[in-house]
């Protein structure tokens, strides 16, 4: 049934205490409430429970979500019900239930109570079951984690392909919602083939998650990269972290080194009993535990918010395996970091997996593990690589240093006739061959393949011979990237040459690429790299994580379920000390704000009076950049000794124009003392011989100073730092 004309911002802020939407999040639920077919790609964290929840909260009847965990049902509807003052308004139906909570949720449903039912498609298929909701108002179904549909997604499920049998079952017309975080061109087609979508409205968010820094670290050693875990893990104390591992032997070795070094850890693996297991996720959502240990073959059903960093110990078998799972990082919001680690021996563990496959399963393998190789081993940017890979254009220059080979880039050399050399070999050998075999002829290797189709006699055959092997691949890999030359996916990766490749091989232009990295002598190397956010007041924040977890014990939900983090930093920067106050604090809805938020008020206002804190007067204006707020929340930060990274963070600023506003701050007579940062941070010699430059000097310009002082070894950064301290100790 159609919902009147209602104003969508209303109900956002009524039901969830939203002030606006995100990305394309209005149109899908408009496309919902008008009952079209909707197919929606959004990232993990990009807000696609909101497309299913909004609509079945103003829709008369009950909307079944389908979703494959039933660990993550109970999350989903405590989440819901921390939005509302009643309970029944979300279920969920699965094998955990008895015959009389089964029951009472079908009673609830009946009465018209319940507006969103959350199902598994094993239990949709059940004949009792598809007879209820013969007879219910079922408003539309959503189709949740819909790449499992696909055989080429990272998490086939069989049962999946019944969806749309099942729905037809129940009545004719129900529209679907179907809705994934990692698809690629050829899982969309299968998503929406399978699911029998005619014409469906199809939203494609961008999947850049631009909180998310990418690092890809060379494993060495079990001893030695354990070593940089923990220290990776303690530098980053307190906060919830998950670190996946092939082997359940791993996740227990890596989980008691944890618990040795003071890290709260848990192992998580198939061969735990359920209840363990079941407990063991729970301490984590309840911030008992801040690490979990936990295999990659087996499914968690995580949907915590505020995991700030994921690690994968050993590599992901596939670029969606990879994205999903780094995707657990950081949803809420705030800046989270992604570390793997990667070795040929890795690699060839999971090619001895794909052995014993079917050939079609074996091929496929193949492909998907050739796409996280590359990924691993590329000096380009990490991100434009993995918008690539799901059919998205990005440019480097926009990664803002969010990856490991941004942050610290690799020069780039010309490859203008070796790319035209590289595309004519692909076009020599008819376009029928993948990566592998274009490499080795074009090294001129005389392998059994190559001299069964007769290539070595070719042209072009060792046209790169006096190349190194890397060198090779990244010029391939540069000529996909480059959209030069695509990947045929129905052929299992078969290389063909695009217009634009076309184009140059007639005509070729200067192109500049990175090499790839070469892992067999970075194997010793270790880095250790974090980022995080920061809050204006950090005291009050740590008093207001510490009462959410009383709370949520007291009430039996997940922190989380209460309060987000990002409002409870809102709370620790603008100190809401009324029901109207919190209301105005993001992700607070009027009902949640009436079920958790007396405890939280009054906290606030005793830490006010108690601290003579002085409130904002601009506290009702929400999410609107302050330059006068963020200049605060700077000498704030400072005071308190962040992390010039953390509080650029904080303000949402690139580091750059954070030195910048520091600038401005100096420049109009405030001190900022940075001592902490600059000893932590910049050799001694080089600070004496910037504050030399700057006592000598007659002007504070950097561009003169880079320019005089002519070290390769001291960088921009390091001056424009010590300029700062420069001028507040000497108030110029």
């Amino acid at each position: 049934m159609l919902v009147q004309s209602v104003d969508l911002n209303e109900a956002l802020q009524k039901y969830f205490g939203f002030d606006a939407f995100k990305d394309t999040q209005e149109k899908i639920i408009q496309s919902v409430l008008d009952q079209e077919d909707t197919f929606v790609i959004m990232p993990t964290g990009g807000g696609k429970s909101l497309c299913y929840q909004l609509p079945a909260l103003m829709m008369e009847g009950t909307a079944l979500i389908i979703s494959p965990l039933i660990a993550l049902m109970k999350n989903q509807v405590d989440s819901i019900r921390g939005y509302s003052k009643e309970d029944n308004i979300a279920h969920f139906l699965n094998s955990s239930l008895n015959k009389t909570q089964i029951k009472e949720v079908k009673e609830d449903i009946v009465a018209g109570n319940t507006k969103m039912l959350f199902i598994a498609p094993e239990t949709l298929t059940k004949d009792e079951n598809i007879e209820f909701f013969k007879n219910v108002n079922i408003s539309f179904v959503a189709v949740d984690e819909a790449h499992c549909i696909s055989e080429w997604g990272h998490d086939f499920r069989p049962e999946y392909r019944r969806i749309k049998v099942m729905i037809d079952s129940i009545g004719s017309n129900i529209p679907i919602i179907a809705l994934t975080a990692t698809a690629t061109p050829k899982v969309q087609t299968d998503i929406v083939k399978i699911l029998g979508m005619e014409n469906p409205h199809t939203y494609v968010s961008s999947f850049n998650r631009d909180n998310l820094f990418y690092e890809i670290r060379p494993k060495s050693t079990k001893e030695k990269t354990i070593k940089s875990i923990v220290q990776t893990v303690k530098s980053m104390a307190g906060k919830s972290g998950i670190i996946y591992v092939q082997s359940r032997k791993s996740t227990e070795e890596i989980a008691q080194v944890l618990r040795i070094n003071g890290v709260k850890a848990s192992p998580y693996h198939a061969g735990l009993d359920a209840k363990t297991r079941s407990q063991v996720q729970d301490n984590f959502l309840m911030e008992e535990i801040d690490v979990i240990c936990a295999t990659i073959a087996f499914g968690m059903g995580i949907d915590k918010p505020d995991v700030r960093f994921v690690i994968h110990y050993d590599i992901a078998k596939s670029i969606e395996n990879y994205y999903q799972e780094t995707g657990r990082a950081g949803r809420d919001g705030l800046p989270s970091h992604c570390i793997a680690y990667y070795s040929y021996k890795d690699i060839s563990k999971l090619e001895k997996f794909l052995r014993d496959k079917p050939v079609a399963e074996r091929e496929m393998g193949a492909q998907l593990l050739e796409e996280i190789i590359a990924f691993c081993e590329t000096g380009a940017c990490r991100r434009t690589f993995l918008l690539h890979y799901f059919g998205e254009e990005f440019e480097a220059d926009q990664c803002d240093d969010l990856c490991d080979n941004c942050k610290n880039p690799k020069p780039k050399i010309m490859v203008k006739d070796e790319m035209q050399i590289a595309l004519q070999i692909i076009d020599e050998l008819n376009e029928k061959h993948t990566l592998k075999l274009l490499v080795e002829f074009a090294l001129g290797r005389a392998t059994k393949e190559l001299k069964d189709f007769r290539y070595d006699g070719r042209k072009f055959f060792g046209a790169l011979k006096d190349k190194e092997e890397i060198f090779i691949y990244s010029l391939f890999r540069q000529a996909l990237l480059n959209d030069l030359a695509f990947k045929e996916v129905e052929e299992y990766g078969v290389l063909k040459i695009s217009e634009k490749g076309r184009k140059f091989i007639a005509s070729p232009t200067d192109i500049k690429i990175p090499i790839n990295h070469d892992y067999e002598e970075l194997q010793d190397e270790t880095v250790v790299n974090t980022s995080g956010g920061g809050a204006l007041d950090d005291e009050l924040l740590k008093m207001l994580k510490e009462l959410r977890l009383r709370e949520a014990k007291k009430q039996s939900v997940k922190p989380w379920v209460i309060f987000f983090d990002p409002s409870l930093i809102e709370m620790a920067t603008h100190y809401p000390i009324s029901m109207d106050d919190m209301i105005n604090i993001s992700g607070v809805s009027l009902g949640k704000a009436k079920r958790y938020g007396k405890p939280f008020i009054e906290l606030i206002k005793d830490y006010v009076e108690e601290n003579n804190i002085e409130r904002p007067q601009d506290f009702v204006v929400k999410q609107v950049a302050n330059k006068s707020r963020d200049k605060v929340s700077i000498i704030q930060g400072i005071d308190k000794k962040f992390h010039l990274e953390e509080i650029a963070d904080s303000v949402k600023l690139s580091l750059d124009d954070l030195l910048q506003e520091m600038y401005i701050i100096v420049s109009s007579g405030t001190k900022l003392n940075l001592d902490y940062y600059i000893d932590d941070n910049i050799d001694e010699e080089i600070v004496e011989e910037i504050e030399d430059y700057f006592g000598e000097a007659e002007s504070d310009d950097v561009e003169a100073a880079i320019k005089e002082i002519d070290d390769e070894d001291i960088t921009r950064e390091e001056i424009e730092i010590v300029r700062l301290k420069f001028i507040s100790e000497n108030a110029i």
